[in-house]
């Protein structure tokens, strides 16, 4: 028994995701675990499909075990959200393996880039072009160009490699003991607008799926995972219109007073004032978004800001670490890593999260702001859920 565990979000799942799976297997992998994001995502934007069907999907397609990422570290850095995945992979205490996609396809290269970001003499450069206004992730290139290598500079161009570097961060920070491996990107690039034969990125696969009928997408997708996105579709268990949803953000946001907006993770060098400027004058949540962007600021971090700052996410909760084991879904293999889970786990663990909320007082917090982004996320989809539906909602189980 060999237990691979995958860090993911499967919005939606795609035959790219389906590939990685069967790669990971092929390595020897018996068990697989998925830690998945919930209905908010990494780049700042409500996921497609409720996590509930994400996890349908991944159990249908592979996974064995579906683990749910907790929102601080679902909506935030690459840096936390793989902090956040390792954490409660190593939590479960018989993960052996943590496998991830990168376009370089080595882990060697990876483990180069990591210790080259380390060099004294590169983080000094990146302080100094950061102050001079550029990107952190230009910095860095350049950075490690001057000091290191082209070669392990061009690593850093890739978001999967960038990933992959923050996963063996945080395995060496966690003390863990899960060795990791790679599987090279197939196909399409990341957030590629270019299908290439049976594969296509998800951002690709979203932008058609909103102005298009869903069997637009069924060549990119695993059978099995496209009847359920067409049956999500059909019953109105998905996000339909992004417009509407970013409409209903702004109401929520311009009840905001300035030392709630000051509270918000990852703002520096005084970005709280033009985000509280920037919700006072705009008309729309993209206006809202390019009035704070900068240079400086890439879109996606304005975008994590902006909807914490929706969804009740402060500093405070985003700094804490994950404090149980959510568990989506299972299939009878995921039961048996659960039966080895059981005596090995380190955090409480469950399928209910009205249980976990009551172990103590940070899976309290995490529960109830769990719940209510999900209240939140049902307003704007065809299907709209009562209050409550987190609590309420039973974990998945295939037979």
């Amino acid at each position: 028994m060999q237990i691979a565990g995958i860090i993911a979000e499967y919005n939606p799942f795609h035959n790219g995701h389906a590939h990685h799976i069967e790669r990971t297997r092929a390595m020897g992998a018996t068990h697989i675990v998925a830690v998945m994001s919930g209905n908010f995502v990494q780049r700042g934007v409500p996921a497609l499909l409720y996590k509930q069907v994400r996890t349908v999907a991944a159990l249908e397609n592979g996974a064995d075990l579906v683990v749910e990422l907790p929102l601080p570290f679902a909506l935030s850095t690459a840096e936390h959200f793989a902090y956040g995945g390792v954490k409660l992979l190593d939590a479960l205490g018989c993960v052996d393996v943590l496998s991830f996609g990168s376009e370089c396809g080595e882990i060697e290269p990876l483990i180069q880039a990591a210790m080259a970001l380390e060099d004294i003499r590169v983080q000094g450069d990146i302080r100094r072009l950061l102050s001079e206004g550029m990107t952190y992730a230009k910095a860095r290139e350049q950075a490690v160009e001057l000091h290191i290598s082209g070669e392990t500079a061009r690593i850093l161009r890739e978001p999967n490699n960038i990933l992959g570097m923050e996963y063996l961060k945080a395995i060496a920070d966690t003390d863990s003991h899960i060795r990791p491996v790679t599987v090279a990107r197939t196909g399409t690039g990341h957030d590629s607008d270019r299908p290439a034969a049976q594969f296509a990125s998800a951002s690709h696969i979203r932008r058609r799926l909103m102005k298009q009928d869903p069997r637009e997408v069924r060549h990119w997708m695993p059978k099995k995972a496209y009847r359920i996105l067409k049956q999500s579709w059909k019953e109105g268990m998905c996000l339909r219109d992004q417009d509407s949803f970013e409409r209903g953000m702004l109401p929520l946001l311009r009840s905001l007073s300035p030392e709630q907006i000051a509270a918000l993770p990852d703002l520096s060098e005084g970005l709280e004032n033009r985000v509280y400027d920037a919700i006072r004058r705009s008309e729309t949540y993209q206006e809202l978004l390019g009035m704070v962007k900068t240079k400086r600021y890439p879109m996606a971090r304005i975008r994590r800001i902006v909807l914490s700052a929706c969804l009740g996410i402060d500093a405070e909760i985003g700094g804490m670490e994950p404090p149980y084991l959510h568990l989506l879904g299972f299939n009878a293999r995921g039961m048996e890593i659960l039966k080895c889970a059981k005596q090995t786990a380190v955090l409480p663990m469950g399928t209910s999260l009205a249980v976990l909320e009551r172990q103590n007082e940070a899976c309290r917090r995490f529960a109830r702001l769990e719940s209510r982004s999900t209240d939140l996320y049902a307003l704007f989809t065809g299907k709209v859920l009562p209050c409550g539906f987190d609590y309420r909602c039973k974990s998945v189980v295939i037979r």
